[in-house]
């Protein structure tokens, strides 16, 4: 994909938030599972539905909560998830391992982009947790990723542009700086104006009504089958984000 304009990357977790980002104008689709843990690898049905659309999706490889740091029976896991994400057809995968330390574990992720052959690679937002940004780009640079997904070490894009915008001057066309994390409609054009950055990510959510409304949904919640507030991406808010990224280009 060119970046003659800024991109938009939804991030889904359930086949009806795979339909409204692809119908409301993502240009890339983030397949995950459990948005409300920040994502975790999908499942195969959701991801042979997502194999079937024409929009380009990268899966998230996170085998389970918690840190990036990650050991053998980690990443075993992992390699093999890789391996249905190729069989499945789609376009890459999302990755990312730290260090104890913070810094970003070569060695791991080396091993998984050399797993990956043949995909395209992100690396999430397990940027964020690195002490020295600068380096942890160049390392990101050395690996050969496509991009780096990041709120620039901040709980938000919009708290952190000032970090994304000295990353998209050093990256410097050697790689993407994709930012997110809080962008919507109303913020996403100053984001892209004070940092220039040429991708954008978000989950374009609201409060999800399928699933929450029948009788049971009290006992269901009772028993933590419900979390306390769901949510789904919301075509609509897909739509506004990418009528803004058409419109500022």
């Amino acid at each position: 994909m060119t970046l003659d304009r800024a991109t938009l990357e939804v991030c889904v977790d359930t086949p009806k938030g795979l339909a409204a980002a692809v119908s409301g104008g993502a240009d890339r689709i983030e397949l995950c599972a459990a948005l409300s843990l920040h994502g975790l690898t999908p499942s195969p049905g959701l991801t042979a539905q997502a194999a079937r659309g024409a929009c380009p999706v990268y899966a998230m490889i996170r085998p389970r909560e918690g840190d990036f740091v990650y050991g053998a029976l980690d990443v075993e896991a992992m390699k093999r998830d890789i391996d249905a994400v190729r069989n499945a057809g789609l376009a890459g995968v999302v990755i990312g391992a730290n260090r104890p330390s913070g810094e970003l574990d070569g060695a791991v992720l080396r091993e998984l982009i050399d797993h990956a052959k043949g995909l395209g690679v992100t690396l999430h937002r397990a940027f964020d947790l690195v002490p020295d940004f600068a380096s942890a780009l160049e390392t990101a640079i050395d690996l050969g990723f496509e991009r780096i997904l990041t709120s620039g070490g901040e709980r938000s894009a919009p708290l952190g542009a000032a970090r994304l915008e000295e990353l998209v001057a050093q990256a410097a066309g050697r790689i993407s700086i994709m930012a997110g994390g809080g962008l919507n409609a109303d913020n996403v054009a100053d984001l892209i104006a004070r940092t220039g950055v040429r991708e954008v990510h978000g989950s374009c959510s609201g409060p999800a009504l399928e699933g929450i409304g029948h009788g049971h949904a009290e006992r269901a919640g009772a028993l933590g089958f419900l979390p306390a507030s769901p949510r789904d991406t919301v075509e609509a808010s897909v739509a506004r984000i990418a009528a803004v990224l058409h419109a500022i280009n």
